[in-house]
Protein backbone atom coordinates (compact mmCIF):
# COMPACT_ATOMS: atom_id res chain seq x y z
CA UNK A 1 0.00 0.00 0.00
CA UNK A 2 1.39 3.39 -0.88
CA UNK A 3 0.85 5.07 2.12
CA UNK A 4 2.32 2.00 4.28
CA UNK A 5 5.84 2.39 2.54
CA UNK A 6 5.67 6.41 2.25
CA UNK A 7 5.03 5.93 6.30
CA UNK A 8 8.01 3.77 7.06
CA UNK A 9 9.98 6.48 4.69
CA UNK A 10 8.73 9.91 6.62
CA UNK A 11 10.22 7.88 9.75
CA UNK A 12 14.10 7.05 8.28
CA UNK A 13 15.16 10.74 9.47
CA UNK A 14 15.06 9.81 13.17
CA UNK A 15 18.88 8.19 11.81
CA UNK A 16 21.18 11.36 12.94
CA UNK A 17 18.59 13.64 13.74
CA UNK A 18 19.01 16.08 16.55
CA UNK A 19 17.21 14.43 18.80
CA UNK A 20 19.57 11.29 18.22
CA UNK A 21 16.39 8.96 17.87
CA UNK A 22 18.10 6.34 15.86
CA UNK A 23 16.24 4.74 12.60
CA UNK A 24 12.87 3.53 12.65
CA UNK A 25 11.95 -0.41 11.37
CA UNK A 26 9.39 -0.92 8.67
CA UNK A 27 5.95 -1.31 10.50
CA UNK A 28 5.13 -4.86 11.95
CA UNK A 29 1.98 -5.52 12.41
CA UNK A 30 0.90 -6.20 16.53
CA UNK A 31 -2.37 -8.43 16.63
CA UNK A 32 -2.42 -8.20 20.28
CA UNK A 33 -5.28 -6.07 22.18
CA UNK A 34 -4.92 -4.85 25.55
CA UNK A 35 -6.08 -7.38 28.18
CA UNK A 36 -9.73 -7.14 29.16
CA UNK A 37 -9.96 -5.13 32.10
CA UNK A 38 -13.03 -2.99 33.64
CA UNK A 39 -13.10 0.20 35.33
CA UNK A 40 -12.51 3.58 34.36
CA UNK A 41 -9.57 6.30 33.89
CA UNK A 42 -9.53 10.30 34.37
CA UNK A 43 -7.75 11.64 31.35
CA UNK A 44 -6.59 14.93 30.69
CA UNK A 45 -5.70 15.96 27.44
CA UNK A 46 -5.83 18.10 23.82
CA UNK A 47 -8.99 20.35 23.13
CA UNK A 48 -10.17 20.38 19.40
CA UNK A 49 -9.49 16.63 18.57
CA UNK A 50 -12.81 15.78 18.33
CA UNK A 51 -11.99 12.22 16.86
CA UNK A 52 -10.92 11.37 20.47
CA UNK A 53 -14.07 10.71 22.07
CA UNK A 54 -16.20 9.90 18.91
CA UNK A 55 -14.20 6.98 17.59
CA UNK A 56 -10.75 6.55 19.65
CA UNK A 57 -11.93 6.38 23.35
CA UNK A 58 -15.11 4.04 22.62
CA UNK A 59 -13.16 1.54 20.87
CA UNK A 60 -10.83 1.84 23.53
CA UNK A 61 -13.48 0.09 25.96
CA UNK A 62 -14.85 -1.65 23.86
CA UNK A 63 -11.33 -3.38 23.85
CA UNK A 64 -10.58 -3.03 27.84
CA UNK A 65 -14.06 -2.44 29.68
CA UNK A 66 -12.52 0.81 30.38
CA UNK A 67 -14.56 3.74 30.08
CA UNK A 68 -12.42 7.00 29.50
CA UNK A 69 -13.65 10.65 31.61
CA UNK A 70 -12.24 13.21 29.58
CA UNK A 71 -11.13 17.05 30.47
CA UNK A 72 -9.73 19.12 27.54
CA UNK A 73 -7.28 21.47 27.90
CA UNK A 74 -6.08 23.95 25.43
CA UNK A 75 -2.30 24.00 25.53
CA UNK A 76 0.16 22.14 27.95
CA UNK A 77 0.21 25.53 30.38
CA UNK A 78 -2.81 24.61 31.10
CA UNK A 79 -2.46 21.17 31.94
CA UNK A 80 0.47 21.81 33.92
CA UNK A 81 -1.60 24.30 35.96
CA UNK A 82 -4.53 21.43 36.68
CA UNK A 83 -1.97 19.29 37.26
CA UNK A 84 -0.58 20.66 40.78
CA UNK A 85 -4.23 21.50 41.73
CA UNK A 86 -5.25 17.45 41.45
CA UNK A 87 -1.67 16.74 43.32
CA UNK A 88 -3.73 18.21 46.14
CA UNK A 89 -7.54 17.65 45.05
CA UNK A 90 -7.30 14.33 42.72
CA UNK A 91 -9.19 13.35 39.81
CA UNK A 92 -6.51 13.03 37.40
CA UNK A 93 -4.73 9.83 36.39
CA UNK A 94 -3.00 10.51 33.28
CA UNK A 95 -2.57 13.50 31.26
CA UNK A 96 -0.69 13.91 27.99
CA UNK A 97 2.26 16.56 27.76
CA UNK A 98 5.10 16.76 25.15
CA UNK A 99 8.73 14.63 26.00
CA UNK A 100 10.57 18.43 25.88
CA UNK A 101 8.19 19.11 29.30
CA UNK A 102 9.09 16.11 31.54
CA UNK A 103 11.67 17.68 33.08
CA UNK A 104 9.86 20.24 34.20
CA UNK A 105 6.35 17.87 35.43
CA UNK A 106 8.59 15.88 37.36
CA UNK A 107 10.61 18.84 39.06
CA UNK A 108 7.19 19.97 40.03
CA UNK A 109 6.60 16.54 41.94
CA UNK A 110 3.81 15.48 39.88
CA UNK A 111 4.86 12.40 38.10
CA UNK A 112 4.60 8.62 39.32
CA UNK A 113 6.45 5.64 37.64
CA UNK A 114 5.28 3.63 34.85
CA UNK A 115 5.20 -0.51 35.61
CA UNK A 116 7.31 -1.73 32.57
CA UNK A 117 6.01 -5.49 33.31
CA UNK A 118 2.22 -3.84 32.35
CA UNK A 119 3.48 -2.27 29.19
CA UNK A 120 4.55 -3.36 26.15
CA UNK A 121 7.63 -1.52 25.16
CA UNK A 122 8.20 -4.28 22.24
CA UNK A 123 4.91 -2.33 20.93
CA UNK A 124 6.63 0.81 19.93
CA UNK A 125 8.41 2.21 16.72
CA UNK A 126 12.45 1.59 17.40
CA UNK A 127 13.64 5.66 18.31
CA UNK A 128 10.47 6.93 19.92
CA UNK A 129 10.76 4.94 23.22
CA UNK A 130 14.20 4.08 23.24
CA UNK A 131 17.67 5.46 22.52
CA UNK A 132 17.76 9.43 23.43
CA UNK A 133 13.54 9.15 23.54
CA UNK A 134 13.96 6.62 26.07
CA UNK A 135 16.57 8.58 28.32
CA UNK A 136 14.43 11.65 28.08
CA UNK A 137 11.44 10.03 29.36
CA UNK A 138 13.51 8.64 32.66
CA UNK A 139 14.88 10.08 35.43
CA UNK A 140 16.82 8.06 38.24
CA UNK A 141 16.06 5.06 36.77
CA UNK A 142 11.88 5.44 36.77
CA UNK A 143 10.15 5.73 33.66
CA UNK A 144 7.77 8.69 33.61
CA UNK A 145 6.46 9.17 30.18
CA UNK A 146 5.47 6.69 27.05
CA UNK A 147 4.62 8.21 23.75
CA UNK A 148 1.06 8.37 21.98
CA UNK A 149 2.31 10.35 19.30
CA UNK A 150 4.63 12.85 17.27
CA UNK A 151 4.53 15.40 14.28
CA UNK A 152 5.43 18.76 13.25
CA UNK A 153 4.82 22.32 13.45
CA UNK A 154 5.58 24.50 10.38
CA UNK A 155 4.22 26.60 7.55
CA UNK A 156 0.98 26.96 7.25
CA UNK A 157 0.26 29.11 4.08
CA UNK A 158 -2.72 30.67 1.73
CA UNK A 159 -1.47 29.52 -1.62
CA UNK A 160 -2.91 32.06 -3.41
CA UNK A 161 -1.34 35.02 -0.99
CA UNK A 162 1.57 34.04 0.95
CA UNK A 163 4.90 35.37 0.65
CA UNK A 164 7.19 32.60 1.58
CA UNK A 165 10.38 33.80 0.50
CA UNK A 166 12.99 31.56 -1.75
CA UNK A 167 13.80 28.85 -0.75
CA UNK A 168 10.41 29.45 1.88
CA UNK A 169 12.12 30.42 5.47
CA UNK A 170 10.65 31.20 9.16
CA UNK A 171 11.45 34.78 8.13
CA UNK A 172 8.04 34.87 6.45
CA UNK A 173 6.31 34.94 9.96
CA UNK A 174 8.37 37.95 10.11
CA UNK A 175 7.64 39.88 6.43
CA UNK A 176 4.85 42.64 6.66
CA UNK A 177 3.64 41.27 3.38
CA UNK A 178 2.24 38.17 5.48
CA UNK A 179 -0.82 38.02 7.63
CA UNK A 180 0.14 35.86 10.48
CA UNK A 181 -0.68 33.81 13.40
CA UNK A 182 1.62 33.05 15.73
CA UNK A 183 1.77 30.64 18.97
CA UNK A 184 3.77 33.44 21.10
CA UNK A 185 6.65 31.53 22.37
CA UNK A 186 6.93 29.06 18.95
CA UNK A 187 7.31 32.50 17.06
CA UNK A 188 9.89 33.88 19.52
CA UNK A 189 12.08 30.50 19.08
CA UNK A 190 11.51 30.75 15.43
CA UNK A 191 12.71 34.61 15.32
CA UNK A 192 16.03 32.80 17.27
CA UNK A 193 16.86 30.41 14.67
CA UNK A 194 16.00 32.58 11.87
CA UNK A 195 18.53 35.00 13.58
CA UNK A 196 20.88 31.95 14.01
CA UNK A 197 20.62 30.78 10.34
CA UNK A 198 21.41 34.29 9.13
CA UNK A 199 24.44 34.34 11.56
CA UNK A 200 22.65 37.18 13.62
CA UNK A 201 23.58 36.10 16.83
CA UNK A 202 26.49 36.35 18.77
CA UNK A 203 26.26 32.37 19.54
CA UNK A 204 23.97 29.47 18.41
CA UNK A 205 20.33 29.41 19.54
CA UNK A 206 20.62 26.24 20.97
CA UNK A 207 23.24 27.36 23.83
CA UNK A 208 19.95 28.82 25.43
CA UNK A 209 18.21 25.54 26.41
CA UNK A 210 21.09 24.18 28.51
CA UNK A 211 22.51 27.81 29.84
CA UNK A 212 19.92 30.50 31.50
CA UNK A 213 22.40 32.95 31.17
CA UNK A 214 22.83 32.27 27.13
CA UNK A 215 19.18 32.14 27.22
CA UNK A 216 18.71 35.48 28.68
CA UNK A 217 20.96 37.09 26.34
CA UNK A 218 19.65 35.05 23.22
CA UNK A 219 15.39 35.83 23.81
CA UNK A 220 16.43 39.52 24.58
CA UNK A 221 17.26 39.68 21.32
CA UNK A 222 14.89 37.35 19.49
CA UNK A 223 11.87 39.19 21.37
CA UNK A 224 13.48 42.92 20.61
CA UNK A 225 13.32 41.57 16.72
CA UNK A 226 10.01 39.63 16.74
CA UNK A 227 8.35 43.19 18.49
CA UNK A 228 9.60 45.07 15.69
CA UNK A 229 7.49 42.71 12.99
CA UNK A 230 4.37 42.36 15.47
CA UNK A 231 2.72 44.54 13.23
CA UNK A 232 1.67 41.73 11.03
CA UNK A 233 0.29 39.32 13.98
CA UNK A 234 -3.55 38.90 13.16
CA UNK A 235 -4.32 36.35 15.92
CA UNK A 236 -1.87 34.33 18.64
CA UNK A 237 -3.03 30.78 19.75
CA UNK A 238 -2.46 28.28 22.39
CA UNK A 239 -4.87 25.40 21.43
CA UNK A 240 -5.76 23.88 17.68
CA UNK A 241 -9.18 25.96 17.83
CA UNK A 242 -7.25 29.42 17.68
CA UNK A 243 -4.99 28.73 15.02
CA UNK A 244 -7.82 27.42 13.09
CA UNK A 245 -9.34 30.61 13.52
CA UNK A 246 -6.70 32.53 12.63
CA UNK A 247 -6.74 32.04 9.02
CA UNK A 248 -10.51 30.93 8.43
CA UNK A 249 -11.76 34.24 10.94
CA UNK A 250 -8.87 37.01 10.62
CA UNK A 251 -7.53 36.29 7.37
CA UNK A 252 -4.02 35.12 8.29
CA UNK A 253 -1.86 34.06 5.13
CA UNK A 254 0.90 32.63 6.98
CA UNK A 255 1.28 30.88 10.43
CA UNK A 256 3.40 28.56 12.53
CA UNK A 257 1.28 25.94 13.33
CA UNK A 258 0.89 22.26 13.89
CA UNK A 259 0.67 19.74 11.30
CA UNK A 260 -3.20 19.46 12.43
CA UNK A 261 -3.79 23.09 11.36
CA UNK A 262 -2.84 22.52 7.75
CA UNK A 263 -4.46 19.22 7.54
CA UNK A 264 -7.57 20.32 8.63
CA UNK A 265 -7.09 23.73 6.24
CA UNK A 266 -6.02 21.32 3.70
CA UNK A 267 -9.79 21.40 1.20
CA UNK A 268 -9.66 25.58 2.03
CA UNK A 269 -6.77 26.95 0.07
CA UNK A 270 -4.42 26.59 2.58
CA UNK A 271 -1.02 24.44 2.55
CA UNK A 272 1.73 23.15 5.00
CA UNK A 273 5.29 23.29 4.28
CA UNK A 274 8.52 22.90 6.09
CA UNK A 275 10.84 25.90 6.08
CA UNK A 276 14.54 25.80 4.73
CA UNK A 277 15.65 26.06 8.80
CA UNK A 278 13.55 22.54 9.42
CA UNK A 279 10.30 22.21 10.92
CA UNK A 280 9.92 21.99 14.98
CA UNK A 281 8.92 18.44 15.60
CA UNK A 282 7.52 17.34 18.67
CA UNK A 283 7.14 14.17 20.64
CA UNK A 284 3.89 13.54 22.35
CA UNK A 285 3.21 10.97 25.26
CA UNK A 286 1.59 10.10 28.63
CA UNK A 287 2.43 10.78 32.28
CA UNK A 288 1.16 9.17 35.50
CA UNK A 289 0.09 11.56 38.11
CA UNK A 290 1.72 10.33 41.39
CA UNK A 291 -1.44 10.64 43.23
CA UNK A 292 -3.64 8.58 40.47
CA UNK A 293 -6.49 6.58 41.75
CA UNK A 294 -6.90 4.18 38.58
CA UNK A 295 -3.33 3.03 37.89
CA UNK A 296 -4.06 -0.59 36.42
CA UNK A 297 -6.45 1.07 34.33
CA UNK A 298 -4.03 3.70 33.51
CA UNK A 299 -1.50 1.12 32.39
CA UNK A 300 -4.08 -0.90 30.20
CA UNK A 301 -5.01 2.82 28.32
CA UNK A 302 -1.29 3.57 27.72
CA UNK A 303 -0.57 -0.14 26.18
CA UNK A 304 -3.58 -0.27 24.19
CA UNK A 305 -2.07 3.14 22.55
CA UNK A 306 1.16 1.09 21.63
CA UNK A 307 -0.61 -1.40 19.80
CA UNK A 308 -1.04 -1.21 16.42
CA UNK A 309 -4.74 -0.50 16.10
CA UNK A 310 -4.51 1.90 19.11
CA UNK A 311 -1.73 4.12 17.78
CA UNK A 312 -3.02 4.40 14.27
CA UNK A 313 -6.72 5.86 15.95
CA UNK A 314 -4.87 7.97 18.40
CA UNK A 315 -2.31 9.45 15.44
CA UNK A 316 -5.17 9.88 12.97
CA UNK A 317 -7.56 11.60 15.47
CA UNK A 318 -4.33 14.06 16.07
CA UNK A 319 -3.88 14.04 12.09
CA UNK A 320 -0.32 12.89 13.45
CA UNK A 321 2.74 10.03 13.25
CA UNK A 322 1.48 7.02 15.02
CA UNK A 323 4.31 5.10 18.20
CA UNK A 324 2.96 1.68 17.36
CA UNK A 325 4.58 -0.72 15.21
CA UNK A 326 1.77 -1.56 12.34
CA UNK A 327 -0.07 1.65 12.90
CA UNK A 328 0.46 3.38 9.46
CA UNK A 329 -1.24 0.14 8.39
CA UNK A 330 -4.16 0.95 9.85
CA UNK A 331 -3.89 5.04 9.31
CA UNK A 332 -6.36 6.87 6.82
CA UNK A 333 -4.22 7.55 3.24
CA UNK A 334 -5.26 10.97 3.13
CA UNK A 335 -2.87 11.72 6.32
CA UNK A 336 0.02 9.77 4.34
CA UNK A 337 -0.58 11.60 1.37
CA UNK A 338 -0.77 14.93 3.20
CA UNK A 339 2.85 13.83 5.33
CA UNK A 340 4.10 13.05 1.91
CA UNK A 341 3.00 16.14 0.20
CA UNK A 342 4.97 18.14 2.93
CA UNK A 343 8.17 16.35 4.47
CA UNK A 344 10.71 14.60 1.55
CA UNK A 345 13.40 12.93 3.05
CA UNK A 346 15.39 15.89 3.10
CA UNK A 347 12.81 18.11 5.21
CA UNK A 348 12.18 14.78 7.24
CA UNK A 349 16.36 14.97 8.24
CA UNK A 350 15.80 18.77 8.90
CA UNK A 351 13.48 18.40 11.49
CA UNK A 352 14.33 20.53 14.61
CA UNK A 353 13.01 18.43 17.90
CA UNK A 354 12.08 20.84 20.86
CA UNK A 355 15.10 20.49 23.34
CA UNK A 356 14.15 19.53 27.13
CA UNK A 357 13.11 22.58 28.70
CA UNK A 358 13.28 23.11 33.03
CA UNK A 359 10.99 24.23 34.81
CA UNK A 360 12.59 27.54 35.36
CA UNK A 361 13.39 27.99 31.34
CA UNK A 362 9.81 27.87 31.02
CA UNK A 363 9.02 30.09 33.41
CA UNK A 364 11.86 32.63 31.79
CA UNK A 365 10.08 31.73 28.66
CA UNK A 366 6.28 32.81 29.40
CA UNK A 367 7.88 35.77 30.69
CA UNK A 368 9.21 36.57 27.20
CA UNK A 369 5.64 35.37 25.57
CA UNK A 370 4.03 37.21 27.79
CA UNK A 371 6.32 40.39 26.81
CA UNK A 372 6.02 39.82 23.56
CA UNK A 373 1.87 39.74 23.22
CA UNK A 374 1.68 42.82 25.34
CA UNK A 375 4.13 44.86 23.45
Amino acid sequence: MKHTTSAFSRRRFLQGSAAGMGILAAPAIISSKALASSGEINFTGWAGYPALAEKVFPAFTAATGITVNFTEQPDQDTMLAQAKIALEAGGVDVIEPTIDRVGAWNSNGLLGAWDESKLAMGNYLPGLADGAAGERSRADGKLLYVPSNWGTEALVYNKEKAVLGDPPSLGALFDPANQVVLRPHSALAAMGRWLDATGKLPRPWMDGYTDMAAMVELWDIALAEAVKAKGNVVQFWSGENEANAGFVANGATVGLCWDSTGYNLRNDGYGYMAPVEGAFAWHQGFVLMKNATNVDQAHEFAKWVSTAEGSALWATAFSSNPVGKGGADGMDPAVAEYYNSAFDDAKLAALWWWPDQSAEFLAKRGEYADKYKAS
